[in-house]
């Protein structure tokens, strides 16, 4: 190319003009070419399903499913199942794929290249596209229909099989829930029986023990104090009888002494028991059951006073004035003992119930710290409770989901769109194949054409002169040929077109033929 040459469109059209041979022979011979080296790889056929997932007929506010996991999980790890090499071995064989590669090749890399043929595609969450690619239209037509049959299989089986071991994973969670509840319920049952009287609910019975035995220990003192003034009442009664015995002459005149002694028997303890009265009366209520006993004994003193009297003689000797006052002093000594022994008695029940009151108090005292330890006892016992009660209403929800897969009510794959035969192979794509090599074959004859006209540094017109040697022209001569030069150039111009045009034809034809086959 002349330096700082320009091309217009004029110029253009005569390059192409003059070197279109060298366009038509790269784009006729490249685009045959692609033709007939498209026609050499092998058809492959591509047939597909579509299966529609199917949610369960019973709603989920009566029976929830235990399978929830998302479509896209489920159908990963069901095509990890159906991928497996002993699934597609088996379909290999039943359908005799893959035969030429079984003879040379190893039955791994045959698998790994099933899979490879095998395509599933999510369509807009509720649905999905199971697809096979192979050499034979029918035998894919069938291999896809038998994936699809796999994959609806496997579907209701993986989920009877997720119903199902949910099912026994709560039964054994729900097991081991009343195997800690039982246990449970034996520690409450050993710590109540343990501190049995200091728990909580029994502190106002406590409470109320402890005023019901403060106020027992408050009359069994008060009686106490009662039979002690008695006592002492008593004791120096005998006193006084034992000294007026002791200062009596031996032989006493008759009458005298029967008269003081015989008055001091029955009715010298009558007066003791009616000032005995009269000091209860202050001290005590009128329906105490000491009151009631004063009054039986002033009776029964009545009585025996008015006996006495009736029974006196008109004289009496000395040895029965002596009896009167023995019988007297014996009289004082009974009952000395008697208030000594229900002094005794009244001394221990006032220590058993004052034993009794610091029991119930002890009781009370611990009844916070069993309160706590209880709390907590009982704290666990209704965790675990209501764990067992959860996991016993999931176990029954688990058994409804089970049943629901069984019956095959539950969400279920359902065959939308069968496979079909492929009427035309999917790859290659021979039309691009023809396209594209008639796209190279042009784009070499221009690189061709382009490169020509680069190395060419002749002059074509005057401008091309006038522009590189800055020289004025006279006159532009044109070519000058003989008539013998001119039919020999048409005839070299006729040969070159016949064959340009006929290998131009030949490489068409070869293109339309492969491009309408």
């Amino acid at each position: 190319m002349l330096p700082g040459k320009s091309f217009t469109p004029e110029d253009i059209l005569l390059i192409l003009r003059r070197r279109y041979w060298l366009l038509l022979v790269p784009f006729a011979v490249i685009g045959a070419a692609s033709a007939v080296w498209a026609r050499t790889f092998p058809d492959w056929y591509r047939s597909e399903t579509l299966i529609l997932v199917v949610p369960q007929r019973v709603p989920e506010n009566y029976v929830k499913s235990t399978v929830t996991t998302r479509i896209e999980d489920r159908l990963n790890s069901i095509s990890q199942q159906i991928l497996s090499r002993t699934r597609l071995e088996r379909v290999i064989q039943d359908f005799d794929l893959y035969r030429e590669e079984r003879r040379t090749g190893i039955m791994e890399d045959i698998v790994e290249r099933m899979r490879r043929d095998i395509g599933v595609q999510v369509v807009q969450g509720d649905a999905f596209r199971v697809n096979y690619v192979g050499r034979d239209p029918r035998t894919v037509m069938k291999v896809t229909e038998r994936l699809a049959s796999l994959f609806i299989e496997e579907n209701l089986k993986d989920r009877e099989l997720l119903a199902d071991g949910t099912t026994v994973f709560i039964e054994a969670q729900l097991e081991d829930a009343r195997r800690r509840l039982i246990e449970q319920e034996k520690k409450l049952e050993a710590y109540r029986r343990r501190h049995s009287g200091e728990l909580p609910s029994q502190l106002e019975s406590n409470l109320q023990a402890i005023q019901n035995t403060q106020m027992q220990v408050q009359s069994v003192v008060e009686s106490l104090n009662r039979d002690r003034d008695q006592r002492l009442v008593l004791q120096r009664q005998l006193a006084d009888a034992e000294a007026a015995a002791s200062a009596e002459p031996a032989t006493p005149p008759a009458g005298a002494g029967e008269s003081g002694d015989l008055g001091g028997t029955a009715a010298r303890q009558l007066e003791i028991a009616r000032a005995q009265l009269k000091v209860a009366e202050t001290r005590l209520k009128p329906e105490h059951p000491d009151i009631g006993m004063l009054k039986r004994r002033i009776r029964d003193l009545e009585q025996a006073a008015e006996v006495e009297a009736l029974a006196k003689p008109v004289t009496e000797g000395p040895s029965r004035a002596e009896l009167a006052r023995q019988q007297r002093l014996a009289g004082l000594r009974r009952e000395i003992e008697q208030l000594d022994r229900q002094i005794g008695q009244k001394t221990a029940e006032e220590k058993r119930l004052r034993s009794a009151s610091a029991s119930y108090q002890t009781r009370v005292d611990a009844a916070p710290t069993r309160e706590t330890e209880l709390v907590e006892l009982t704290r666990d016992y209704t965790s675990i409770q209501g764990m067992y009660s959860s996991l016993l209403q999931k176990k029954e929800d688990s058994k409804l989901s089970a049943s629901l897969e069984r019956r095959q009510i539950g969400e279920q794959f359902k065959l939308l769109d069968p496979a079909r035969m492929p009427e035309r192979p999917f790859k290659p794509n021979r039309q691009l194949f023809y396209l594209g090599g008639m796209a190279t074959g042009l784009a070499i004859g221009l690189g061709i054409v382009g490169f020509l006209e680069y190395r060419d540094r002749s002059f074509r017109n005057d401008q091309d002169v006038t522009r590189l040697l800055s020289l004025p022209v006279l006159a532009v001569v044109p070519v000058m040929q003989s008539d013998a030069e001119r039919r020999q150039a048409f005839r070299r111009h006729v040969a070159r077109s016949v064959a340009l045009g006929s290998t131009v034809a030949a490489c068409l034809a070869v293109v339309a033929y492969a491009f309408l086959r």
